[in-house]
């Protein structure tokens, strides 16, 4: 059962994988490579919080640290796609500032 708290942060990550599906279909038409691990890092990070919040103690906490690394994969991989050219940052920013927030708040999950 999901309280306030657990739907709040799985519902702004969605929001966050949404806001991320242009910038992922833009790298997608340059590198599918890139573009699929982009892909499974920003799904990932959802899939490990809503398993994080159905578990307890140190279960959770590995799922939500899980979170936090494929946060970090998806930032740094929207980072490699503006390097190469593939997308703006200007197109990028919007996500990459959605991602910080969302990170502090997977930060504050792996501390509790």
């Amino acid at each position: 059962m999901q309280n306030p708290r657990s739907s709040s942060v799985l519902e702004y990550a969605l929001a966050v994988v949404a806001l991320a599906r242009p910038v992922v279909d833009a790298v997608s038409r340059k590198d599918r490579d890139l573009a699929s691990q982009l892909r499974r890092a920003l799904s990932s990070i959802c899939l490990n919080l809503a398993e994080g919040f159905g578990c307890s103690g140190g279960n959770a906490r590995l799922r939500f640290q899980t979170a936090q690394g494929s946060l970090r994969e998806a930032h740094a991989a929207i980072r490699v796609a503006v390097a190469w050219g593939h997308v703006s940052l200007h197109a990028a920013e919007p996500v990459l500032d959605a991602l910080n927030r969302l990170g502090g708040r997977v930060f504050g999950l792996v501390r509790r």
